[in-house]
């Protein structure tokens, strides 16, 4: 008994003394706490220190009350901007950062919102989009986040933002050297297709070794008889770094050599960033018998504007109807009401550098456009689900470029129908033939002897 009461008279001891130790600690914390909140109020008076508080109290806008300003902390922001400055530094090169949980979903754009906000400024006009549209819900849901928190304008109209985010697109409407275009990032690697290893493709980034890359454009060719490659196709930074330019189509890659505005690439699910300064070479990976290609949209046009020269996104009805629509919304609504706009018309002095060279298939000559000629192949085939051999229709191209017979190049695709051979010949620029069909099959063992001497 005597035992039993000496360890509970030990143990009561004890805790009193871990009593005392917590209260000790509390005063001298409560202590820091006013002697430094005195510090910062006098430091403050003398105009030495202003904190993100005092800041803050300067907004009467309601709707900043229980955030920080752009939703982020003042470290996050500034870590971001560090790493943005080493990007621009470094074109091309991937830069990791802590990506912070965002209010809204991995994949959704937590990147690009995390670039946005470190940058805008109250006096900023913020405009997103996603895949050209500016009412989507991600849209709409990200440029209220950034209106609620930051207290910045939004706008629709691509000449009036200071900072653009857009995932997918880039916009048509010709950017400046005073904008900021930011696009979310899926996947940052552009090497990741052709090796799954992040360490072996960081070896390769840093000996400038993409012989992979090069052999995967080469098994594409020998495929489908070109680079068969529509997003996310790699190009060459500044003559060093192989970069992902995110799943924006071939039509968009050329907008960004020898751009004016600066380009910024934010992935938060893999937390790196790249940038494309202003001026900066980007050539898109190809051969000198393959060139690099954009979409063509051959006979079509945007039905409500009328636009020919711009991205089109094909439209299906539900009573199985097909048409055309621009993708960038914003330059589709500003055509409609003057449809002779062009993409440069905010700026003082035109400018051919803004997207791809584009060919008029009304001025009839499509024989000297080849790359017109395979896209208008592509379209008639697909419209009626014909199945398209690519190498022959390649080697009926290198044909035509090497100035053999027009007739030839109808030949080598081995068109068995009359109505394929009609469509061919609509689309070389010939006139309509009767006797089409038997000159193919006269013709046809002497084409293909002829291709296996080449």
């Amino acid at each position: 008994m005597t035992e039993i009461n000496a360890e509970t008279d030990a143990e009561v001891e004890e805790g009193n003394q871990d009593d005392n130790v917590t209260t000790q600690s509390r005063d001298y914390a409560d202590q820091y706490t006013r002697n430094r909140s005195t510090d910062e109020l006098t430091e403050t008076k003398r105009g030495a220190v202003e904190t993100v508080d005092s800041l803050l109290d300067k907004f009467d806008d309601d709707n900043l009350s229980g955030y920080n300003y752009a939703y982020l902390d003042e470290h996050t922001k500034r870590e971001m901007r560090r790493s943005i400055i080493k990007a621009i530094s470094i074109p091309g090169h991937q830069v990791p950062y802590a990506s912070r949980p965002m209010p809204l979903a991995r994949g959704w754009g937590t990147g690009g919102i995390q670039a946005s906000l470190s940058l805008l400024g109250p006096d900023d006009t913020f405009k997103v989009i996603d895949q050209g549209s500016d009412e989507s819900v991600n849209a709409a849901n990200i440029r209220r986040l950034a209106s609620n928190t930051a207290d910045v304008e939004t706008t629709t109209d691509t000449t009036n933002a200071d900072i653009i985010q857009t995932r997918h697109r880039i916009p048509e409407e010709v950017l400046t050297d005073e904008q900021i275009l930011v696009l979310q990032v899926p996947v940052t690697d552009p090497l990741r297709k052709v090796d799954g290893s992040d360490a072996a493709n960081r070896r390769r980034h840093a000996h400038r070794n993409y012989g992979k890359m090069w052999v995967h454009l080469y098994e594409t060719v020998v495929e489908w008889g070109e680079i068969n490659i529509a997003a996310r196709y790699p190009t060459m930074v500044a003559g060093r770094y192989l970069m992902d330019p995110s799943p924006i189509p071939r039509w968009d890659v050329p907008k960004l050599n020898h751009a004016d505005s600066l380009f910024i690439f934010a992935a938060g699910r893999e937390a790196r960033i790249y940038a494309v300064p202003p001026h900066t070479s980007v050539e898109p990976l190809a051969f000198e018998d393959r060139t690099f290609q954009v979409e063509r949209f051959p006979g079509a046009s945007c039905h409500a504007c009328g636009s020919t020269d711009t991205y089109l996104t094909e439209v299906e009805t539900d009573d199985g109807s097909v048409y055309y629509s621009c993708n960038d919304a914003s330059f589709c609504h500003k055509r409609q009401q003057k449809p002779e706009l062009d993409r440069d018309h905010h700026l003082e002095q035109s400018t051919n550098r803004w997207g791809p060279k584009m060919s008029d298939p009304d001025s009839g000559d499509t024989v000297g456009d080849p790359e017109w000629v395979w896209d208008y192949l592509r379209y008639q085939m697909s419209k009626s689900n014909m199945a398209l051999d690519a190498q022959r229709v390649s080697n009926a191209l290198a044909m035509m470029l090497g100035r053999i017979n027009v007739l030839s190049v109808t030949l080598s695709l081995h068109v068995q129908t009359l109505t394929w051979q009609s469509t061919l010949v609509r689309c070389l620029g010939l006139s309509e033939n009767p006797d089409l069909e038997n000159q193919v099959l006269q013709n046809s063992l002497h084409l293909r002897k002829m291709m296996r001497e080449k």
